[in-house]
C-alpha cells in the first residue's frame, strides 16, 4: 500500500530519495539523461555498462557536483556478470530499490539473409541479457524485504513490424515484452512491478544509421503524430514514473513513448 503520509505530500511520489538504483547503460544518449535525472530526484546510483571507463567518468563528474553515484562495469549477456554487478551493488549500497535496463542492440539485415551470429547476439542482450539482470535483481529485492522497481527499454517495434530488416530486433524487444509481464505476474506478491518504456524513434548513438538516411527520416516524420522526433529527457521521464512511488499499482505494462504511432497504427 501506498504509506499515506508519503500519499498526503505529492511532490515526494515523483522523489526518490535515498532509493539504491542501478542504471544499465547509464551513459549513453538516452541513459546519460536518465542518470542525471534520477540523482537530481536524490536516487544512489550504480552506473554500468560494458565500459567500466565511460560509467567511472560520468559518476566522476556527478560525485563531484554533490551526487552518490558510482560506475562499474557489466556484460549482461553473461549470467555471472549481471550476478556480479547486483552483489557489487549490495556491497556498496545495502540492497537494491530499483533497476533500469537501457542496454541494448540494433542488428539490421533482410530476414532472409539474417546471420546467425547476429541473432544469437540481440537476444543474448536484449532478451537473456535483460532476464539475467532481473533475476540477479528479483532475488536481491525479494531478500531485502523492501520490494522495488525493474524497469527495461523496449521499443515500438516490438509490437509493429517494419520494412527494414529488424527480425532479430523485433524478436528481442517482443520476447521482452512477454518477460516483463511474466515476472510482474511472479514478482507482484514481493511488491515488485516489472514494466517497460518503449520509445518512439529518439535519434541516438544506437539509431545513427537510421537517422542519416533522409527517406526514412521523412517517412519516419510522417508516421508520427507529433510530427517531431522524440526526446531523451522525456524517455527519462518515463522511467522516472515508473521507478518512482507514484507507480506503485502499475505493473506488467510497456509505456509507448512515442509520439502517438502506436496509436494510430
Amino acid at each position: 500500500m501506498v504509506d499515506e503520509q508519503r500519499a498526503a505530500d505529492f511532490a515526494s511520489l515523483f522523489r526518490l530519495d535515498g532509493k539504491r538504483v542501478i542504471i544499465v547503460g547509464g551513459y549513453g544518449g538516452i541513459g546519460e539523461v536518465t542518470t542525471r535525472l534520477f540523482a537530481d530526484c536524490g536516487a544512489q546510483v550504480l552506473i554500468a555498462g560494458r565500459s567500466e571507463e565511460k560509467a567511472q567518468a560520468l559518476a566522476q563528474e556527478l560525485s563531484g557536483a554533490g551526487h552518490a553515484v558510482s560506475g562499474a562495469r557489466v556484460d549482461i549477456s553473461s549470467r555471472e556478470s549481471a550476478r556480479e554487478l547486483i552483489a557489487g551493488c549490495r556491497r556498496e549500497l545495502g540492497g537494491v530499490d530499483a533497476l533500469v535496463n537501457l542496454a541494448g542492440i540494433d542488428i539490421e539485415a533482410p530476414a532472409e539473409r539474417f546471420d546467425e551470429d547476429d541473432w544469437n547476439s540481440l537476444l543474448d542482450i536484449n532478451l537473456s541479457g535483460a532476464f539475467w539482470l532481473s533475476q540477479a535483481a528479483g532475488e536481491a529485492m525479494i531478500d531485502g524485504g523492501r520490494g522495488g522497481r525493474i524497469v527495461h527499454y523496449s521499443t515500438t517495434r516490438s509490437v509493429a513490424g517494419a520494412r527494414r530488416g529488424f527480425a532479430g530486433y523485433a524478436a528481442s524487444k517482443a520476447g521482452l515484452n512477454g518477460l516483463i509481464r511474466q515476472l510482474a505476474t511472479e514478482w507482484g506478491k514481493y511488491r515488485i512491478t516489472v514494466n517497460g518504456v518503449a520509445p518512439g524513434f529518439v535519434p541516438t548513438e544506437l539509431v545513427r544509421e537510421a537517422a542519416a538516411d533522409d527517406r526514412f527520416v521523412a517517412m519516419m516524420l510522417g508516421r508520427i503524430p507529433f510530427g517531431r522526433f522524440g526526446e531523451p529527457i522525456e524517455l527519462a521521464s518515463a522511467t522516472l514514473f515508473l521507478a518512482s512511488p507514484a507507480a506503485s499499482f502499475l505493473t506488467g505494462q510497456i509505456l509507448f513513448v512515442d509520439g502517438g504511432v502506436t496509436a494510430s497504427s
